[in-house]
């Protein structure tokens, strides 16, 4: 009698599934992983019990359970003659849905063709994405923070030598590493220093007084190579880089070769893929984006991520030249980004050279005379999927304005949890789960996860350099529990929590426990680049893939792509 897994996959790849070697390593450990820790799709729908009885605490049960599982699914891919390619150099550091040349085509302009659009039909070529040439496994955490390899991202020195912003100037070492170290081991360009003034500016003492003033989280925008985030970090803020795609010396690929988190997107047309009051802070050093464009869309769509009483900071010549009627008449606004900030009811705290700081109202009910012209939006607007633009405010009406200052730091009150509509026992439940559900997947991962090292299952982990996960994406995130149980355990990893839009309403819950994470439909492409993330972690995802037509298919070709090579399948195949 065939099992339910069989059933199900045999559903989805039908009667003749497709096999290749290098296919079924992946989906081995990945599945291996989602089966180690998950029960029926039904029993997760809240952390009950009966979820917390399945969770197998005997590591011997739970290698059986995981070698009965691989051997069914090699059973079941092993029937067909077919073998998949490799793909074309050309699609060595390709984002699908960032194709300019189709999006031409199909009549987008105005900047528009920069944008993402999956709803173009794009070539569904069932490829494995090759590394490039002189890839080689990247560094270990926190090493590969400082040094990475330079033939693992697609930077020519050229244009390596000539960047020459603050976050850019770098230096190479020897022919085949980036460091982002200067000679004398202290932070490049000032970063330190930058991030003190910027404390300064806002009525702080220092830097490590952001979590105390509320700052815990921060959109950078345009984040160059990621130092400042990489600064942040080492703060405990969690600091998300966003930056458009680039075919050539990639903001967002760099970022996260160095263990940071980072996500493809851009200010063109569509929303952000968060909902609203998302982030504490958005952050801008020379990103490029003229905010008062487009009859001031980009800096609405900036008021509707920022949670009340959070901040804006613009760094570059042209936010000196946007503030510089205040130098004349404090107060005395002139041009059009002025005009929109105080639309927005923003007030201008500070400003030091080229360095812009503005803070968001903590009043819902802000004057409706500055606002004229500048309606509230109307509806739920928690599921920002890519949206369109609004010419509308967000977020006044909803329960989670909650002024930053007065937001709960590490975990949520019964009160806060309430205004997500969850009870705070089921969320109880959820969090010991996830706690019992890390111990049992770090102990199977052990001898795949640290390099070097004979290490038993059930012994402490060993300190880095050993440990070569760091970049750790959660396909299907609930409440967040893995990350949270992750922190916990003091792991030196990082989770982008995927929150499927179907289940949209979980994500703001995520986001003000002090995580990252986006709204994504599995159904399409994700927007990172090749070989960028240590695993990949399911629960629940192929239930939900099913209920929704998508392709398993296309899920476990896009899951080679994320994934770097011999990280996880090391050793496995």
């Amino acid at each position: 009698m065939r099992s339910s897994w069989f059933h199900k996959l045999s559903l989805i790849f039908g009667p003749r599934p497709p096999r290749n070697w290098l296919l079924l390593c992946l989906v081995s450990v990945f599945l291996l992983i989602v089966l180690l820790g998950s029960s029926p799709p039904s029993a997760f729908d809240s952390a009950s019990v009966s979820v917390r009885s399945d969770i197998y605490t005997n590591y011997r049960r739970l290698k059986e359970q995981a070698a009965g599982d691989y051997l069914e699914l090699r059973n079941l891919v092993t029937n067909h003659v077919k073998d998949f390619d490799l793909c074309g150099k050309e699609r060595e550091n390709y984002v699908p849905c960032y194709n300019v040349s189709a999006n031409l085509l199909a009549g987008f302009q105005n900047e528009e063709e920069f944008d993402r659009h999956c709803e173009i039909p794009r070539d569904q070529q069932h490829c494995l994405v090759r590394p490039p040439k002189d890839y080689k496994i990247p560094l270990t955490w926190p090493t590969c923070k400082d040094v990475i390899w330079s033939g693992n991202v697609k930077l020519t020195k050229d244009q390596f030598l000539s960047s020459g912003s603050m976050t850019k100037r770098l230096m190479l070492l020897e022919e085949n590493q980036i460091s982002f170290l200067s000679e004398d081991g202290m932070m490049i360009d000032g970063v330190k220093d930058y991030a003190h003034q910027i404390a300064e500016m806002i009525g702080l003492g220092s830097d490590t007084e952001f979590l105390q003033a509320g700052v815990r989280n921060v959109l950078d925008i345009g984040c160059g190579f990621g130092s400042f985030s990489a600064h942040l970090l080492s703060l405990k803020l969690m600091a998300l880089c966003m930056a458009a795609y680039e075919p050539t010396g990639s903001q967002v690929q760099l970022a996260l070769e160095r263990g940071l988190p980072a996500i493809t997107g851009n200010f063109i047309s569509r929303q952000l893929p968060f909902p609203s009051l998302s982030y504490d802070m958005v952050h801008c050093t020379r990103c490029g984006i003229v905010w008062d464009d487009k009859e001031g869309l980009f800096l609405i769509e900036v008021d509707r991520v920022i949670r009340p009483g959070g901040y804006l900071v613009l760094t570059s010549p042209r936010s000196r030249q946007q503030g510089s009627s205040m130098d004349a008449k404090k107060g005395s606004m002139s041009t059009p980004f002025e005009e929109f900030t105080q639309k927005l009811c923003w007030n201008l705290l500070a400003q030091q050279e080229e360095t812009f700081i503005w803070q968001k109202t903590a009043d819902s009910q802000c004057s409706s005379s500055k606002r004229d012209n500048l309606p509230l939006c109307k509806g739920d607007d928690v599921q920002s999927y890519y949206q369109p633009l609004p010419h509308c405010v967000s977020g006044t009406a909803s329960k989670r304005w909650i002024p930053i200052q007065k937001s709960s730091f590490g975990s949520l009150s019964s009160t806060e949890l309430e205004v997500h509509g969850v009870n705070p026992e089921d969320f109880s439940e959820d969090m010991e789960f996830w706690r019992s559900a890390l111990r049992n997947y770090w102990s199977l991962l052990s001898p795949l996860i640290f390099s070097d090292h004979p290490k038993r299952p059930g012994d402490e982990d060993p300190l880095p350099p050993y440990n070569m996960v760091r970049n750790v994406m959660d396909m299907s995130a609930n409440y967040g529990g893995l990350n949270a149980a992750i922190m916990e355990a003091k792991k030196s990893v990082w989770v982008m929590n995927v929150v499927p839009i179907s289940e949209h309403k979980t994500l703001p819950l995520i986001l003000d426990r002090g995580f990252t994470g986006i709204l994504h439909d599995w159904c399409e492409p994700f927007p990172t680049y090749p070989r960028t993330y240590d695993m990949l972690h399911a629960n629940r995802l192929l239930s939900h893939l099913a209920s929704e037509g998508c392709s398993m298919i296309d899920l476990l070709f896009e899951m080679d792509r994320i994934l770097r090579p011999e990280v996880i399948v090391r050793g496995t195949c």
